[in-house]
């Protein structure tokens, strides 16, 4: 075999090869939606409020003043990089 010969020969074995993992991820990715799709159908949908952590109201915390002021100070500079 010459060289070129093995040279078209790889290039062939890459181009199968990439189309075999892009049919495989093309059937994962319709695999995924149907069972979706499914689940939508058969699951309740009030399922999820259910795992919801209660909120614990009795405990107060006390913050000091350094953290407050920190505290504010980044979420002015968080709201100044969005804006």
């Amino acid at each position: 075999m010459t060289s070129q010969e093995l040279l078209l020969e790889g290039v062939e074995l890459m181009l199968f090869g990439m189309g075999l993992v892009f049919l495989f991820l093309v059937l994962l990715i319709f695999c995924i939606r149907v069972m979706s799709f499914v689940i939508e159908r058969l699951a309740p949908e009030e399922g999820h409020t259910a795992l919801a952590v209660p909120a614990k109201t009795d405990t107060l915390q006390v913050v000091d003043a350094d953290t407050l002021q920190a505290m504010q100070i980044a979420i002015k500079q968080h709201r100044a990089r969005r804006g």
